[in-house]
């Protein structure tokens, strides 16, 4: 079919031409379901008046909000947009709502929002808009006629930057600025104490950390806790990587406190092994002198006693030299035990000179040789505190008898002698037993008949107990021989002992033999024990050899530390520090076990003098450890002073560091002093440093209330508006009120404060400029009656009529008074008509300038030149825009003579500057 026969029998609605489809689509009618279908269809039609007849025919927003899911053209949104806000159709209010309340179309959103014929309508739509929108959040409550929707619009903005934005635009409605301004001081205060808590959050995590790192003190714990209470306060919660710094700064402290638990324990159990080797010394020292002492209080001294002592003795040195290689005894025990020791030696010298005498004495003795006995007993020099021995109680009797009476013997010193010969044979001394007893049978003879007769038969009783004795003794100490002789063969056969093991066993089997004394005494035996004996000491001495040039090695070290201790000690550095000196002292003590053994002969003497050396060096650090406790004494004062004194709170804080510093610097002071005088020097720095702080909060409540009251000014001044010039009070007084408060706390919402005031107080001025030019317009327009008079005057005189003077009111005056005097006096003695048209050409110029209007070309020479005399007129005083117009306005009320058609052709021209003039800002 051609393309006339489907013109001619097709639908109009599907005409090619426009018109045609128009006018097709304005007959269809909606509530047919075919014709609703064409008119869908038209709806998306290719014309945009087709569209917009096929759209006007849908009286239902149903098929509207169906056809803008598939197509969206400005006719549909503009229709459905009408039928939404009610301006077109019949819906009534109730289905609209309904519909706004499901749409997502932000744009048709606005303009429902802002043409809906019902309240409930706007806020439905402005209920409707994305919170991401904010910008359309803002247009709505700044440009709505409905207050209630300007509101719900602007209780929706919750952004810094959109609320600073509503408080710029939202001149029209206060409430909506007011409430802006309340949300962003309350957002600003926010995050200002947000701020604030994440500084306060930070600072208690550096402070933390810095304690982690930090040395203990006494103080240690109190602070950790103190820090941790202060973390635990704040309300909001950290971040994950504050989180885990504050673990981490814990675990630091924790470890720290740990470590000094783990070393006072160290040092507890260090006080108490030296607590309890100072007992032991003491009681094995005791124990030595009461033993002295009941060898001074005994009536005779006998070797067993001796060698009690000197066992006891032994014990105590080998006890001593132990105790002092771990801890240094006091200066009071260690002069105790020099003088056991002296009282020790002479008591041992004194029993030397008496062994070696005892035969000479008792040969002597048995002889009756009293000279000889003399002599003797010289020479043993027996000390007179000392109690003698049997023998020489007997040796001086027998020297102070007299020769006649030298054959008799005491019958009462003889018994003593007896009943001792008892107890030894109780005991089973064996020896000094038998030699006693050979004695009291060669004095028995002496007695006189009587005693002897009585005393006979307890000495031969005494003596069967002593053969029964000896024959015990060689009944146990044959066999045993025997055991020793074998057992020290088979030592002497053995390869595979060690040479320190072999030694051992070789001395164990040496003091078992000579532990049986003369029992059963065998001379075969004895040699054969003797000749392995020998063996085992021809064995052992290379390995002796060894031992004993390392123990000359040892003895030498010890020697040589003695010296370098010694040197120190000579020449002690005033300036020493007791923490280096005390790690010389437990060094020293170190290389002393290190060198170990030395010479036996010789190591009691050395060790005597590490003793008096350690001692002393002890005592050097007790010195200078009391030097130190006195300079953090005067560290304490100077504290004191500073916390007494008037200086500002930060200077003595600073100072207070530096005496911390100092503090530290020191060293330590003596165990115990130093905790208590650490606890007075931290207690008058924290009160430093709490003073520092509470000048610190006052200040920042200081600066916070002067904040708060530039705030408010600020507030009080942005919501007012000057109504006329007679205002610029107000403004210079909260000018002065402002440069009262200032200078403001350094700081970005300082810094925000002084911007914003500067705009605003720069919006107030201009706002009173254009206030003044307006009055100085009004006061202009209030004159017309006179400029009139005048005018027909001038009119009057250029028409040839006499010249006649204006009068003017009594109210006129200053400048405005001298203006039309001069204009009276212009008219009697009129200028040129050129200098009139040029004059009033320039002072259009002029007020074109102040307005800023537009010139023409013609006019380009007069601006240039009047630009030039305001620059020259502005070097000395510049005058403001309304002075400068007062001024203008002045000489053109005096300028005249001025003709009717000139002021018609000019009057126009600066009605327009002037109403441009009036023109005044928006509040």
């Amino acid at each position: 079919m051609s393309g006339w026969f489907r013109q001619l029998f097709a639908p109009r609605w599907q005409h090619p031409d426009a018109e045609r489809r128009q006018q097709a689509a304005g007959q269809l009618d909606p509530q047919q379901q075919q014709e609703r279908a064409v008119l869908e269809q038209l709806a998306g039609d290719e014309d945009a008046r087709v569209r917009q007849a096929a759209l006007a025919r849908f009286e239902s927003i149903d098929p509207l909000l169906t056809l803008i899911d598939s197509q969206s053209s400005p006719e549909l949104r503009t229709r459905l947009a009408a039928l939404l806000v009610g301006a077109a159709g019949s819906t009534p209010l109730a289905q609209r709502v309904e519909h706004v309340s499901r749409l997502t179309d932000q744009q048709l959103l606005q303009e429902i929002a802002l043409h809906g014929d019902n309240q409930q309508l706007r806020l439905a739509a402005v209920a409707a808009l994305s919170d991401d929108d904010e910008d359309a959040l803002i247009v709505q409550a700044c440009e709505n006629g409905i207050a209630a929707v300007r509101h719900a619009a602007a209780v929706r903005v919750s952004s810094e930057a959109g609320l600073q934005q509503l408080c710029r635009r939202a001149r029209r409605d206060k409430q909506v600025a007011r409430l802006a301004r309340e949300r962003l001081n309350a957002l600003r205060a926010d995050a200002a104490q947000q701020a604030a808590t994440e500084a306060e959050r930070e600072r208690i995590l550096s402070a933390l950390e810095q304690h982690g790192h930090h040395a203990w003190e006494p103080l240690y714990a109190g602070r950790y806790r103190h820090l941790q209470r202060e973390w635990e306060a704040l309300k909001d919660l950290p971040s994950a990587e504050q989180e885990r710094r504050y673990q981490d700064a814990c675990l630091q402290c924790r470890k720290t406190l740990t470590d000094h638990d783990a070393q006072q324990h160290v040092h507890a159990a260090l006080d108490q092994r030296r607590e309890d080797a100072d007992q032991t010394r003491e009681g094995l020292l005791e124990a030595l002198e009461e033993t002295l002492e009941g060898l001074l209080r005994s009536e005779h001294l006998a070797a067993q006693d001796i060698d009690s002592l000197r066992a006891q003795k032994r014990l105590l040195a080998t006890r001593w030299q132990a105790l002092s290689d771990q801890h240094a005894p006091d200066d009071a025990l260690r002069q105790r035990y020099d003088r056991a020791l002296e009282e020790y030696d002479r008591v041992g010298h004194a029993w030397e000179r008496f062994r070696a005498r005892a035969a000479e004495l008792d040969q002597a003795l048995t002889a009756g040789d009293r000279a000889a006995l003399q002599a003797l007993l010289a020479a043993c020099a027996w000390p007179d505190d000392l109690p003698p021995t049997s023998l020489l109680a007997r040796a001086v009797r027998s020297v102070e008898q007299q020769p006649t009476a030298c054959s008799t013997v005491d019958p009462v010193q003889f018994q003593r002698e007896v009943d001792e010969l008892g107890a030894l044979l109780e005991r089973g001394a064996f020896k000094s037993a038998s030699r006693l007893h050979q004695r009291l049978r060669q004095r028995l003879e002496q007695l006189p008949e009587e005693h002897r007769r009585r005393h006979q038969p307890a000495l031969k009783r005494l003596g069967a107990q002593l053969a029964e004795l000896r024959d015990w003794r060689g009944f146990v100490a044959g066999p045993k021989r025997d055991q020793l002789c074998q057992a020290i063969e088979e030592l002497a056969e053995d390869t595979q002992l060690s040479e320190s093991a072999l030694d051992r066993r070789h001395r164990q089997l040496v003091k078992e033999w000579a532990s049986l004394g003369d029992a059963a005494a065998d001379r075969a035996l004895s040699a054969h024990f003797r000749a392995c004996s020998d063996r085992i000491h021809q064995r052992l001495a290379p390995w002796r050899e060894a031992l004993d040039a390392e123990r000359q090695r040892n003895l030498e070290a010890r020697e040589a530390l003695c010296e370098q201790l010694e040197a120190l000690l000579d020449k002690p550095d005033p300036e020493a520090d007791p923490d280096a000196l005390r790690d010389i002292r437990d060094r020293a003590r170190e290389q002393w076990r290190r060198y170990s053994p030395v010479p036996r002969d010789q190591a009691e003497a050395v060790g005597r003098r590490f003793g008096r050396i350690r001692h002393g060096l002890q005592s050097l650090i007790d010195q200078r450890a009391q030097s130190i406790a006195a300079a953090k004494r005067e560290l304490i004062d100077a504290a004191q002073a500073l916390l007494d004194g008037d200086q500002p709170s930060q200077r003595r804080a600073d100072q207070a560091k530096r005496l911390q510093q100092r503090w530290r610097a020191l060293g330590r002071a003596p165990k115990g002093e130093e905790q208590a005088l650490w606890r007075e020097f931290r207690g008058i720095c924290d009160r430093i440093f709490a003073s520092r702080e509470a000048e610190r909060n006052d200040r920042a409540q200081r600066a916070q209330r002067q904040l708060d009251a530039m705030q408010a000014l600020i507030d009080r001044l942005d919501g007012w508006q000057p109504a006329a010039t007679a205002d610029a009070g107000v403004l210079e007084s909260a000018i002065n009120e402002a440069e009262a408060l200032e200078p403001l706390p350094a700081g970005r919402r300082s810094d925000g404060m002084r911007r914003r005031w500067s705009g605003i107080v720069r919006a107030r001025r201009e706002r009173l400029a254009r206030l003044a030019v307006s009055e100085e317009v009004n006061r202009w327009q209030a004159l017309q009656t006179l400029l009139n008079a005048h005018l027909a005057a001038d009119a009057a005189a250029l028409g040839g009529q006499p010249p006649d003077d204006v009068e003017a009111d009594d109210s006129l005056g200053g400048d405005w008074l001298s203006a039309h005097r001069l204009r009276n006096a212009r008219r009697r003695e009129p200028p040129a008509l050129h200098d009139v048209e040029e004059s009033l050409a320039r002072l259009r110029v002029h007020l074109a300038l102040l307005a800023g209007s537009r010139l023409g070309q013609q006019d380009e020479p007069l601006r240039l030149a009047i630009q030039v005399e305001r620059l020259n007129e502005g070097l000395g005083r510049e005058l403001s825009k309304a002075e400068e117009l007062h001024e203008v306005l002045r000489e053109l009320l005096a300028t005249g003579p001025v003709p009717a058609e000139l002021w018609q052709r000019e009057a126009q021209e600066l009605d327009a500057i002037l109403t441009q003039l009036l023109r005044l800002p928006p509040p």
